[in-house]
């Protein structure tokens, strides 16, 4: 099916009021026929809703439509885009064990590796997000997990997912890609390597900064079994009910506003590079960009984000 007919119908399970919208279970808790029956959904011998600091209706429905978008097996649903980062991190890693990352990532996420995580033993080496020979240098034994963003924030900088994806392997790694520029409209990380895909859905996904909220996307094993629910069941970093309903609202129009997104933006580049006061224009669009060629083979279209630089005076 397109992606519109996926970001439409998706995860439906209509209650027994057959709702034609996607109903919101404001609800922490529910009912059980039995005490066995919420024992054996505590100890997971069961699948069903137990509590919405890890199961919920409303954010299930979230969860299959946005893993259907970005062809994953399972998406975990959290409470923003730093959250996401964190309960993969905290849930894959472990004291003494190292990152390589991009140095063109989002500033709390910096923050985040260099001094919130390293008060755990969880160390970070910054490498050039487009060399990706630096990648391959900066590794160690105890490397365990790559991350960088691309299109970067904010200069647009394009990475060579799939060389970076063989260079993780090669290293014995996992690759976490930030999706958050392009979306599963117009990148699809998991189709060129990575093993895990993360979402800020307070961007694109909601499209009128309404709501917070983030995602992990992967491979079921990986992000079930691995650590990384296990820590959003414990430590929970929720996405809320009303949040998720809000969100699946936001990808019903996610298609056509990334081809709109992108349609403006490379309409405001190409004005911006006929201003005599721009020294630089940094569009993936534009042939002028450094990595146009790159984009052009891993993306749909050039995006939605446009960078450039005044001259000085």
């Amino acid at each position: 099916m397109d992606p519109e007919t996926l970001a439409l119908h998706t995860g439906i399970h209509r209650s027994q009021f057959n709702e034609h919208s996607e109903a919101m279970y404001l609800t922490s808790s529910y009912v059980f026929e039995s005490a066995a029956q919420a024992a054996a959904r505590f100890s997971g011998e069961e699948s069903g809703n137990i509590y919405s600091r890890f199961t919920n209706p409303t954010v299930t429905v979230f969860q299959e439509r946005l893993a259907v978008l970005e062809g994953a097996e399972e998406c975990i649903a959290t409470s923003t885009g730093i959250s996401a980062i964190l309960a993969c991190v905290l849930g894959l890693l472990s004291a003494g064990d190292h990152i390589v990352a991009s140095r063109s990532i989002f500033g709390a996420t910096v923050n985040l590796f260099n001094n919130i995580l390293s008060q755990f033993n969880i160390t970070t080496t910054f490498v050039s997000a487009t060399e990706t020979q630096e990648w391959v240098a900066a590794c160690k034994t105890n490397t365990k997990l790559f991350f960088l963003e691309t299109p970067s924030n904010p200069l647009t900088e394009i990475s060579d997912i799939a060389a970076i994806a063989q260079v993780a392997k090669n290293a014995g790694a996992r690759l976490v890609v930030d999706n958050c520029f392009c979306s599963p409209i117009l990148q699809k990380p998991l189709e060129l390597g990575a093993d895990i895909v993360i979402h800020s859905a307070t961007k694109y996904l909601d499209g009128q900064g309404r709501v917070l909220g983030g995602a992990i996307l992967g491979k079921r094993d990986l992000l079930m079994d691995g650590g990384i629910y296990n820590f959003l069941r414990t430590a929970g970093p929720t996405l809320s009910a009303f949040n998720a309903w809000v969100l699946l609202k936001g990808l019903e129009t996610l298609k056509i506003r990334m081809e709109a997104h992108s349609a403006h933006a490379l309409e405001i580049a190409n004005w911006l590079t006929e201003q005599p006061n721009i020294a630089r224009v940094l569009y993936p669009g534009l042939p002028s960009h450094p990595q146009h060629h790159l984009c052009k083979l891993q993306q749909k279209t050039g995006g939605g984000i446009v960078s450039f630089e005044v001259k000085r005076r």
